[in-house]
């Protein structure tokens, strides 16, 4: 008998996401986590324990297959390869090998019916090494690709065991079993309510919409010990100890109104997470476990620093105060009977305008946490976070740490966005990052 794993109301979201993007001819919601390494691991034991996590959780052999009206993760007669290598064969080309090898994966376009959820590959050159993790947005969220990872650099088998296989009810639906069908009913309206109020602003949009997507490219910054410090000195003075994404957020949206002031539109607004999962959470590591939030900041707070992160703080204040990141719980279930192309609408567009809701992407990390920063005897010198958006807005804004320096990661879609201007940007953001002045 055929094993049929369904997708949480998470799950859904993403995956209409992942129809967004395609429908606009570009490869789906795919993701990417890389690591720089300074040296080659041990392949046969990276090859030994890749086929082990596979047999662990068999979810990874599976394809994505629409069943009736729902889709579910459909095992398959045969087991394809999830682990490649990628060898750099002219020695003159070694340094762009590793950044080129990585865009053609995240760019290669194939159908959902036919793409593993998850693949593996080693990338090596003369002097440089690469392990890419690269996932399907539906299959898992940053956190449990995270997860992953850390399962991967995990020596010790008795602790690779405490990574427990899927459980029978997703967290989704765990919290929402909490609530009565009244309470249900009232978080549904509550985040109705949300959303309008954030419609009520149109979005700041930098992206050339005239352009057409071709590709997906990545700039990652690592910032210094001493810049990180800082960063996050002023993350705390400015906005709390649980404040530092909203640091990130504000302090980009600066620098996007510095690139251009004149831009039309009324506010900026960005899409990120709440994580349902528990701090150190080992379980579950498959699925999407978030609810949405919404950092919206009208323009005319955009020039005062200090007013700007103080309105952040009250928003996301509220948001929990009124558990609105719950809200959304109930309406996720409930639109993910919806067909895709009608939830991606209701995602992207906003009510009553129908202009794209989002200026940009975020996402947040926090830190690596992966065993003594290694990889079979392999130090992790760099993490490149990467992931396929849509287009508009064509700009996620992807923060991470490792060895307690920040790091940084672009993703644009060209041509709506070029490498110089990226560049430009980063220069500002920069300066906002360390800067505590209006």
């Amino acid at each position: 008998m055929t094993n049929m794993y369904p997708l949480n109301p998470a799950d859904y979201f993403t995956l209409a996401m992942d129809e967004e993007i395609r429908n606009e001819e570009m490869p789906g919601s795919l993701c990417g986590f890389a690591l720089e390494l300074d040296q080659l691991p041990n392949i046969i034991i990276l090859k030994q324990r890749i086929t082990e996590f596979g047999e662990r959780f068999p979810i990874v052999h599976t394809r994505l297959k629409k069943h009736t009206k729902r889709f579910y993760w459909t095992d398959t007669l045969l087991k394809s390869p999830i682990f490649f290598e990628h060898i750099c064969q002219n020695p003159t080309e070694q340094n762009t090998f590793h950044n080129q090898c990585i865009l053609e994966l995240l760019n290669i376009k194939q159908n959902r019916e036919d793409q593993s959820p998850i693949t593996f590959h080693l990338i090596q050159s003369v002097s440089k090494t690469t392990f890419l993790m690269r996932w399907m947005h539906p299959f898992c969220d940053a956190r449990g690709a995270e997860l992953i990872l850390k399962y991967l650099c995990t020596d010790d088998i008795n602790l690779r065991f405490n990574f427990n296989p899927l459980e029978i009810q997703p967290l989704v639906d765990q919290q929402m079993a909490k609530y009565s069908w009244w309470q249900k009913i009232d978080l549904f309206i509550k985040a109705k309510r949300y959303v309008s109020q954030i419609d009520q602003l149109r979005s700041i949009i930098h992206a050339d919409i005239t352009a057409k997507p071709q590709q997906l490219n990545f700039q990652t910054y690592t910032l210094t010990l001493e810049q990180s410090q800082t960063v996050k000195s002023l993350a705390r003075q400015h906005l709390g100890i649980t404040g530092t994404s909203l640091y990130y957020i504000g302090c980009f949206m600066r620098a996007l109104h510095a690139m251009d002031k004149t831009q039309i539109g009324d506010a900026y607004c960005t899409p990120y997470v709440f994580n349902l999962r528990k701090n150190k959470a080992l379980s579950p590591i498959f699925g999407n476990h978030v609810a949405p939030l919404f950092a919206q900041a009208p323009k005319s707070l955009i020039t005062q620093r200090s007013a700007l992160f103080q309105h952040l703080k009250q928003q996301n204040n509220r948001a929990i105060r009124e558990k609105l990141d719950y809200a959304f719980l109930p309406a996720m279930w409930a639109a993910s009977w919806l067909s895709l192309n009608r939830y991606g609408n209701e995602l992207r567009k906003s009510m009553g305008s129908s202009s794209e809701r989002s200026s940009f992407w975020f996402s947040d990390i926090g830190s690596v946490d992966l065993p003594n920063n290694q990889l079979l005897g392999s130090t992790i010198t760099k993490v490149l976070h990467l992931c396929q958006i849509t287009s508009p807005p064509a700009l996620a804004f992807l923060s991470c740490q490792l060895n307690q320096q920040l790091s940084f990661s672009y993703n644009f879609i060209e041509p709506l966005f070029t490498p110089e201007w990226i560049a430009d940007l980063h220069k500002k953001m920069l300066e906002e990052l360390i800067t505590n002045t209006n």
